[in-house]
């Protein structure tokens, strides 16, 4: 199964406490949920593979560890997944930058895909997919089931906040993928959006409605 990992980091905690109130307008919010992305980023590239090289200080030769040039995407699933881009790319900012175009059809709660861009290469890289809320779990899965039919093989799930259902419907559907959040919530309300939640992250990202 999928392994779920909640980053409870104080800043992290703080700084989502003020992007949930409905008193932060879209600047404000903006900026909070990059910096929380790049918060989170340390906890989802823990793992990344290391090689050890050897360098000159102004000292010495010594030999240190890197990346071991192990290539890194992020995807994130339009609209309000944007809004966790340039957090991530403060952090690796080699990595590029796909886009998987999802909607929800409001009668049956259910996604649809609308576009699709990726790295040439998307197979060979590490994939972190952004969005900012877990709800039902509908896009995230037909995002990560569109990655791999296009030959992506791994992948990481990266949400600030998520229901449990929606947690529960991703890690059934692709076991595979590790899932990263800042929150579980408490349920899903009869609209399919999280409770207490943030409202709508791509209205308030980019002041719609």
């Amino acid at each position: 199964m999928s392994k779920i990992t909640q980053i409870e980091h104080p800043l992290i905690l703080h700084k989502l406490a003020i992007i949930r109130s409905k008193e932060t307008g879209s600047k404000d919010f903006r900026e909070l949920v990059e910096e929380v992305a790049m918060l989170m980023a340390y906890e989802v590239t823990r793992d990344l593979p290391l090689e050890e090289v050897e360098i000159e200080t102004p000292i010495c030769k010594t030999k240190t560890k890197m990346l071991a040039g192990k290539k890194v995407a992020i995807v994130p699933i339009l609209r309000a997944g944007l809004g966790m881009v340039d957090g991530m790319l403060k952090l690796i900012p080699a990595a590029k930058v796909g886009h998987i175009g999802m909607y929800r059809n409001e009668e049956t709660l259910k996604p649809v895909e609308y576009f699709c861009k990726l790295p040439q290469d998307i197979q060979e890289r590490e994939i972190i997919v952004t969005d900012p809320m877990l709800a039902t779990g509908g896009s995230a899965i037909d995002a990560i089931q569109a990655l791999k039919k296009r030959g992506a093989k791994n992948i990481r799930l990266m949400c600030l906040v998520a229901a449990p259902e929606g947690l529960k419907a991703v890690a059934e559907e692709h076991p595979d993928v590790n899932i990263y959040v800042a929150a579980i919530d408490e349920k899903l309300n009869e609209h399919g959006y999280i409770v207490p939640g943030l409202g709508d992250a791509g209205d308030r990202l980019f002041g719609t409605k």
